[in-house]
């Protein structure tokens, strides 16, 4: 999936089969997320966990807790992993999310 040169890695998101893709190995996990319309993740957690989810086409319905956040291509959004979360597609979408340790 990366490249790695002189302690630059490097990698495509086309390298991805669709669905969940880790971009590089270790720190902080880099993972291309690629759902079709009317396609969701169920409800989960990244416990110890900041995450940042940037919604690179489409458009996704993000539900942090019990909020939900309609979201369009170009939006980025930060939030605690300790929370319950689920994007579901409204469109065929793509998105970058990076999860740090907190």
């Amino acid at each position: 999936m990366s490249d790695q040169s002189a302690g630059t890695e490097r990698a495509s998101l086309s390298d991805g089969e669709g669905g969940r893709t880790r971009l590089f190995e270790g720190e902080p996990k880099t993972v291309h997320l690629s759902l079709e319309a009317g396609e969701s993740i169920p409800r989960h957690q990244h416990p110890d966990r900041d995450i940042v989810f940037h919604l690179l086409s489409g458009a996704v319905d993000l539900t942090l807790g019990d909020e939900t956040l309609s979201l369009t291509a170009g939006e980025v959004v930060r939030f605690d992993g300790e929370q319950d979360i689920s994007p579901a597609a409204t469109a065929d979408s793509e998105a970058l999310l990076v999860l740090a340790s907190a």
